[in-house]
């Protein structure tokens, strides 16, 4: 890569990297594990710098690898093992606004508690604002899977909030 090229991506991936460690939190529930998310997408997007950049969209295209990366993740991630003799630290919050907030807290917990695909397409439709077209083409799926979907993980989600002592599931992969 060329220098000036590199130092277009170090200032892109700095910007970057806090909102695509975000989102890998959202849908794993595990900070740690978003990290190693974020950090994997920068490198595989770092080797494809040049054509990336040339197309003005290296976000979305971020936030597709770190998708991507999630999905291959979670098939690999239903055989191993999840030790649960003791209680994770409690994560910093999504947000700095609102740290600490009990909502937040609920809304990250429910969050734990829906399928993979469901996790997904709730986070990427609304926590990331994208389009059902958008989210689908992302995912590989259809409108109306990601509609349908979506549609199910609010009300799973509703139902989740509605609960007063919502469990809060360890880190880890959570199906």
């Amino acid at each position: 890569m060329r220098a000036p090229d590199e130092l277009e991506f170090d200032s892109w991936a700095e910007f970057a990297a806090p909102r695509l460690r975000r989102l890998g939190f959202l849908l794993t529930g595990d900070w740690h594990l978003a990290e190693d998310l974020t950090q994997d997408a920068l490198i595989r997007i770092y080797s494809v710098w040049g054509r990336v950049s040339r197309t003005g969209a290296p976000n979305a295209y971020a936030s597709r690898v770190l998708v991507n990366l999630n999905r291959s993740w979670m098939r690999v991630a239903r055989n191993r093992e999840r030790p649960t003799e003791h209680l994770p630290d409690r994560s910093e919050p999504v947000c700095a606004d609102t740290a600490g907030s009990d909502l937040q807290d609920r809304l990250v917990a429910a969050l734990a508690h829906l399928g993979a695909s469901q996790r997904t397409i709730v986070v990427l439709r609304y926590w990331e604002g994208r389009s059902e077209g958008e989210v689908a083409e992302m995912l590989n799926l259809s409108r109306g899977t990601v509609k349908s979907q979506g549609s199910r993980g609010l009300t799973h989600l509703r139902e989740l909030l509605a609960v007063d002592d919502l469990p809060v599931r360890s880190k880890g992969v959570s199906t």
